[in-house]
């Protein structure tokens, strides 16, 4: 995976901006839509990407609101592991990491094979993980925002 110093290097990597809680409540609502959506899929690949794009958006959302923005998704899940210790336990690191997986195996190397349960395990672990999300983002404080960002910044 991809180096903090490497994602801060790159065009559209990891950067720090101003916190937005806009943005951020968008996304929080692109994953909540997809979770609906998520329901009553039954295609293998798409419900993978789905229940992947439920974690990004999720943690995206965490992203925006402490005031950090990047585009390369390997970059963002260095982040969160780096960087967001105290709100995610490595589970749920263990999980976003098999969603990345078999979302990039399924679309786009037809010959690596996901099992199933392991895309049964992703879709049901990412609806505990955009909830935990969203409690983080409501009680995340002001100083442990600041506390991120200079970290990011060292």
């Amino acid at each position: 995976m991809d180096s903090i110093e490497w994602c801060l290097k790159q065009k559209n990597g990891l950067e720090i901006m101003q916190p937005n809680k806009n943005m951020a409540g968008s996304y929080l609502k692109m994953a909540e839509e997809t979770i609906i959506a998520l329901e009553g899929m039954k295609s293998r690949i798409w419900s993978a990407t789905a229940s992947y794009y439920v974690f990004y958006y999720s943690l995206y959302s965490l992203m925006l609101r402490i005031g950090v923005k990047c585009e390369i998704h390997s970059c963002s899940l260095r982040f969160m592991n780096a960087f967001l210790e105290d709100f995610y336990d490595p589970k749920d690191n263990e999980m976003i990491e098999k969603a990345f997986s078999a979302r990039k195996d399924l679309q786009y190397y037809a010959d690596r094979p996901v099992d199933d349960e392991k895309i049964r395990q992703i879709k049901k672990y990412c609806k505990d993980f955009f909830i935990k999300t969203k409690d983080i983002s409501a009680r995340i404080t002001d100083a442990q925002i600041r506390e991120i960002r200079l970290n990011l910044q060292n």
